[in-house]
């Protein structure tokens, strides 16, 4: 099978450290697809980014149905253009966000969210009340360490992201969604020192993706992801 992971900003590396993310965890006859934007900013911070993402995210999740590939990844925490993207798609399409919602919800009967600015905590909190996990989650904390400088040691992430675990074990928290893309290298490490589940939702979306995959499931086009009533609207993403 095969899986495109898409990176809606347009920094390479960030790119290249979800993929790497995604093929550590992906089964041993799934190819792991990367691709980003090509047009759009360099990190999702919030909604004016996010509404920014959207058009480049979409042309690659276009470019991707022309690879014949099996399912879709949005990696970003925020679900960037996942409703659009899932009505355009043919093949399933997962948002990292709602993954990692569900992955930690399987493992934890109640958990927090660690992402990175203060300004993207609205709009995960709002995902969530959709999603359906209000009454599970105990709170989303805002590191207020900027996407790029996640991988930068001296920015001190690894650090700060488990002060706030440390919070949300406080307020009740029995496992933990992290609140980026950028987060993936660090779940395994915070995972062993809280000793409580962390959840990566790049990974977490692969293993559904290929679940999903193995089902033979993809949009429902009734309703909602119906495919676009003026489909030359597309022309602009191709």
């Amino acid at each position: 099978m095969r899986i495109a992971i898409i990176n809606p900003n347009t920094t390479a590396s960030m790119t290249r450290g979800i993929v790497a993310a995604a093929m550590a965890v992906a089964g041993s006859r799934t190819e792991i697809v990367g691709m980003q934007s090509t047009a759009g900013p360099e990190a999702i911070e919030g909604p004016f980014d996010g509404a920014l993402s959207v058009p480049g995210l979409l042309k690659q999740v276009i470019a991707a149905e022309m690879d014949n590939v099996d399912a879709h990844i949005i990696a970003c925490f925020d679900d960037t253009g996942l409703d659009a993207a899932r009505a355009i798609a043919t093949k399933p399409v997962i948002g990292i966000g709602e993954a990692s919602l569900h992955a930690v919800s399987l493992v934890a009967h109640s958990f927090c969210v660690v992402t990175t600015l203060c300004r993207s905590a609205p709009l995960i909190e709002d995902n969530i009340r959709r999603y359906g996990f209000s009454h599970r989650c105990r709170r989303v904390f805002a590191s207020d360490i900027p996407v790029l400088e996640l991988d930068r040691p001296e920015s001190g992430a690894s650090e700060r992201i488990s002060e706030l675990i440390r919070e949300g074990i406080r307020l009740g928290a029995e496992g933990v969604a992290l609140g980026c893309a950028g987060m993936a290298a660090f779940a395994s490490a915070l995972q062993r020192k809280h000793d409580l589940p962390v959840v990566d939702g790049v990974g977490a979306a692969v293993g559904l993706a290929e679940t999903l995959i193995r089902c033979g499931l993809a949009p429902s086009k009734r309703g909602v992801w119906a495919m676009p009533a003026r489909p030359k609207g597309l022309d602009r993403f191709e």
